[in-house]
């Protein structure tokens, strides 16, 4: 067994203290974002896991991009018909999660997954390179298929249908997640790390918590 018991580091970049939060988390999110973002050493700071229960009782997680936020929630953009989505029909219970390892901090949403409009996910889709497009409809997600060639094949017929337009499959577009809690955490020294949790109340305010880590 490979001991991985000395992998460790002191977390020492900055802190997260009441004084310091808004009253409403998604301007933390904000504020968090474009500091990981200025700061550098992510490439792709809209990276995010997506956990979802599925069929067979496990929840699974995978990273998907975020494209969007706002007091309203968080959106991705997805197959439908893939497991993720088949599982996000089942129950639209999801948990977003963000690591910025290189300022030390993670975001963990807890939420509600909503489809978005069709002229929402319109309005995505013939934004995305034509290449993308095309890869969304040839591709079955999470589907077993019986090699890579399937897929080429279908992309290369599609792409020699020149004088055919783009239309977005049915089964492709947007989720917005709809938070019922955000939790910060920020890295400190000696493992006491700074855990702030905001949850949403019934007439829609938040309540702010610090977490023991």
């Amino acid at each position: 067994m490979k001991d991985l018991s000395n992998y460790r580091k002191s977390y020492e970049i900055s802190s997260l203290l009441e004084q310091d939060i808004p009253t409403d988390p998604i301007n933390l999110f904000h504020r968090w974002f474009h500091e990981v973002q200025d700061f550098g050493g992510v490439d792709e700071v809209n990276a995010m896991t997506v956990s979802t229960l599925g069929f067979d009782g496990f929840p699974k997680a995978r990273v998907v991009l975020l494209k969007q936020y706002n007091e309203e929630g968080f959106v991705f953009y997805t197959n439908y018909q893939s497991e993720k989505g088949k599982a996000i029909a089942a129950n639209p219970k999801v948990c977003l999660s963000f690591f910025w390892n290189s300022m030390e901090r993670q975001v963990i949403i807890k939420g509600t997954a909503l489809l978005l409009s069709a002229e929402q996910s319109d309005a995505y889709f013939y934004s995305r390179p034509l290449g993308s497009q095309l890869g969304a409809i040839v591709s079955p997600q999470s589907e077993i298929i019986p090699n890579r060639t399937v897929l080429e094949t279908q992309l290369h017929d599609l792409e020699q249908q020149r004088n055919q337009e783009v239309q977005r499959p049915a089964h492709w577009g947007g989720y917005r997640v709809e938070p019922i809690s955000v939790e910060f955490w920020q890295g400190r020294p000696n493992r006491l790390h700074d855990r702030i949790r905001y949850t949403i109340q019934a007439d829609f305010s938040w309540s702010v918590d610090r977490l023991a880590p």
